[in-house]
């Protein structure tokens, strides 16, 4: 049953005849028509071709078009390929009729498998047997020489003085014996199946304009598909509603009546239908800051910010003054180029302040110069009361209203807010530091199996996982990678280039050679199913004609889960296991820390913002670094072992001493044990003072240093130097009893001293 029709509000009517003006004005002629065709190769409209050769029809499922698919269905669903290789192009229609089964006739056959002449003569002659009787057939009437039916793909000879055959000639009497050419031409036209062409004939003429404004507006933008037979069931809905344009309904009633209400649905009708209201409420109210910036809900696509319909909504504002300084913060925001999250974010944490200043019983506040501590600290405590369980989100209300208050501040928006009306460090929730998310090696180590990984057949998400695993990217960076990400340095060494969006700087990240291969096959592939190029390295699969839209993350993720629940990655305990593409990028940073990479370097590979960024994965490595020192054999200038034991009520303490030690006195061969609060009493004779440590690391070191002072003590032995002796003999001793304590095999620390002092003489 048709709903019935919303009474228009004062001014429909005038809204409605200016928008028909503007329509006359924009719809091109070659979208005026009221049938409208295109060719298969339409990378909007079109279907692509058939996949059988020669075959001129719309592709309209596997590749085949309608025709051939339903064959394909009949002959048991055979290998697509061999299929429409070896199947005839031609139509039902277009299929040749029986010929006649007498030897070198032409007619068409129609009774017996004969033709009517031929028919006649056998029944005649007594029915004779078959077999022999065509062995030796009579004569009957010819054609002249060379005609055959009027039917172009018919050469079958014409029937009882008519340019048809017996069958044509049938089918041209029963259609009411029209124009001869007129109907050989209908067998030859490139017709287009009706689904296939868009009707918009029984449409009223501002309903059709509007349609037409909306297909000529997605053949502009090529940046999704949109199939015939979608429009023509809008088409259909269209004929029976009462309104005369799609503006007297809101988007959601549309939605509701066409399809699922749901704000995000998948239903193709109610998206053209969607589509084509917006396209009509952005040509009636206009675009750009000039018409947008005045009204209290912005539509971000109409300032060119957004592609979906989002919104920024200051309407909840109750207090004029603040809702102006709102829209001139976020107008700001946006134009520095901070995403449209971020800035919602920001008008949220304001419409919620001004709601509270509005409504707060017995202390309403109208205007941003009533502002004092007294308030902002009632409204910090109604922050810990609504978000008592979220610090995090309750830190980013008090940090968003605190860079609000300062850019009214830094811009001089308004001299009557207070100096006082600001938050401190204090105010803010503590947060409860999380751990990394760095995935359990036993996880990764079933995920980066190549027998894993190529079970995910689709080739380019396969790409996708090893760059996430191995480079640590986002995502999202990854899906966007342009279509060459391979730079080389000048000794020829990959790098892959990308965009880290969350940054927006350009950013490089070192490859491995496999990663290097795996890409070019990948730029292969997409050349081959786009040859006038692409800008992406994973374009989107589906409607993405000109292939200007990068896979999404939706997609992605969605491969991801199918791949993960087929091969049954498991935990430690057998459980599936439940990751993110984003835990890749902890794992690796993680891992990297774990190896002892130099924490700035670490920075720069993930291309974080701030050394804090990366100190949130250091955490892991101050526990790795004191199992090494644990675990290490560690001697003191006198030759005896240091035990650090790691349950000792001293062990906490002995750490964070040992730490400051490296941090504030290292020396090249050890380290020193000296509180840091104590001075040095052996001006640095490291290898003559009680508190030096050593580990066998520094062998190698040790060993160089002794062949140095066995030098230095030779040389002066020779010149009679005994003082200079003296005071080198005892660092020769220590590194002696140092170098024996650490050496597994002291017989080859004797070889060292006798060659060592062969080279010194």
């Amino acid at each position: 049953m048709t709903p019935p029709r919303q009474d228009l509000s004062p001014g429909t009517t005038s809204q409605s005849s200016s928008l028909l003006g503007k329509l006359m004005e924009v719809v091109r002629p070659e979208f005026r028509a009221e049938v409208l065709t295109f060719a298969a190769e339409d990378p909007v409209f079109g279907g692509g071709a058939c996949s059988v050769p020669a075959c001129r029809r719309h592709a309209r499922s596997r590749g085949l078009c309608q025709g051939h698919h339903l064959r394909w269905q009949k002959q048991g669903r055979p290998d697509l390929d061999e299929f429409a290789a070896t199947t005839g192009p031609r139509w039902a229609r277009q299929r040749p009729n029986l010929c006649c089964k007498v030897p070198h006739c032409g007619y068409g056959s129609t009774r017996g498998g004969m033709c009517q002449l031929h028919a006649q003569r056998w029944e005649r002659g007594g029915r004779p047997d078959l077999e022999q009787w065509l062995t030796n057939p009579p004569e009957v009437k010819q054609p002249q020489v060379g005609a055959t039916c009027r039917i172009e793909h018919c050469q079958l000879w014409p029937h009882a003085g008519l340019v048809l055959c017996h069958s044509h000639a049938n089918t041209w009497k029963v259609n009411g014996r029209p124009d001869i050419e007129g109907f050989a031409a209908s067998f030859t036209a490139d017709l287009t199946p009706a689904d296939e062409t868009i009707r918009l004939s029984d449409l009223t003429p501002q309903l059709r304009l509007e349609i037409q404004y909306a297909l000529q507006r997605r053949h502009d933008e090529r940046a999704t598909k949109t199939a015939p037979n979608v429009v023509m069931q809008v088409v259909r809905f269209l004929t029976g509603v009462t309104e005369s344009s799609l503006l007297e309904a809101s988007e959601e009633l549309w939605r509701a009546r066409i399809g699922r209400p749901a704000p995000k649905d998948s239903n193709p009708r109610a998206l053209l239908l969607a589509y084509a209201r917006r396209g009509l409420d952005d040509l009636t109210a206009g675009t750009g800051w000039a018409v947008e910036y005045p009204r209290d809900r912005w539509r971000l696509r109409r300032l060119g910010l957004s592609e979906g319909d989002r919104t920024l909504a200051f309407d909840q504002i109750p207090q004029p003054q603040l809702r102006e300084l709102a829209k001139r913060w976020a107008r700001w925001r946006l134009s520095c180029g901070l995403s449209y999250e971020a800035v919602r974010r920001g008008v949220v944490a304001v419409t919620r302040f001004a709601d509270f200043m509005y409504s707060e019983p017995g202390h309403r506040v109208e205007s941003l110069a009533q502002l004092d501590r007294a308030f902002l600290e009632r409204y910090l405590a109604d922050l810990h009361r609504a978000f008592a369980g979220n610090p995090q989100r309750q830190g980013s209300h008090i940090g968003l209203l605190n860079q609000f208050f300062g850019a009214v501040r830094q811009h001089h928006w308004d001299h009557t807010l207070p100096a006082a009306a600001m938050f401190f460090a204090e105010d803010y929730p503590k947060r409860t530091e999380r751990l990394p998310r760095a995935l359990a090696e036993y996880v990764m180590a079933q995920l980066e199996h190549p027998d894993t990984l190529a079970r995910m057949e689709n080739s380019a998400y396969r790409l996708v996982t090893i760059i996430l695993m191995r480079c640590g990217l986002r995502v999202t960076d990854a899906l966007r990678l342009g279509f060459d990400p391979v730079v080389t340095d000048a000794e020829g060494a990959p790098y892959l280039r990308y965009v880290n969006h969350k940054m927006k700087r350009d950013a490089l990240v070192s490859i491995d050679e496999e990663v290097r291969l795996l890409i070019t096959g990948q730029q292969q592939r997409v050349l081959a199913q786009r040859r006038g190029g692409c800008p992406h390295l994973f374009p989107r699969p589906t409607k993405n004609p000109d292939g200007q839209q990068p896979t999404s993350s939706g997609t992605y993720r969605a491969a991801l889960y199918r791949w993960l629940a087929e091969c049954t990655i498991s935990d430690e305990h057998g459980r599936p296991a439940q990751l993110t593409p984003h835990q890749w990028r902890h794992t690796l940073d993680t891992r990297m820390i774990n190896r002892d990479v130099p924490q700035e370097v670490v920075r720069i590979i993930l291309d974080h913002d701030s050394p804090q960024m990366t100190a949130h994965y250091a955490r892991l490595h101050d526990t790795t670094v004191r199992e090494h020192w644990e675990k290490a054999r560690k001697v003191n200038i006198g030759g005896v072992q240091v035990d650090l034991d790691p349950d000792g009520p001293l062990a906490e303490a002995a750490w964070a001493k040992q730490r400051l030690g490296p941090a504030t006195q290292a020396l090249p061969n050890g380290y020193c044990g000296l509180p840091i609060q104590q001075s040095c009493p052996h001006a640095n004779a490291c290898l003559t003072c009680p508190m030096f440590l050593t580990t066998p690391e520094f062998l190698a070191q040790h060993r160089q240093h002794r062949g140095e002072v066995l030098r230095i003590i030779t040389a002066a032995q020779a010149r009679g130097q005994h003082r200079l002796v003296e005071m080198n003999q005892q660092v020769l001793t220590n590194l002696d009893t140092v170098i024996t304590a650490l050496t597994d095999n002291p017989e080859d620390d004797m070889n060292d001293d006798m060659n060592d002092a062969a080279d010194a003489s």
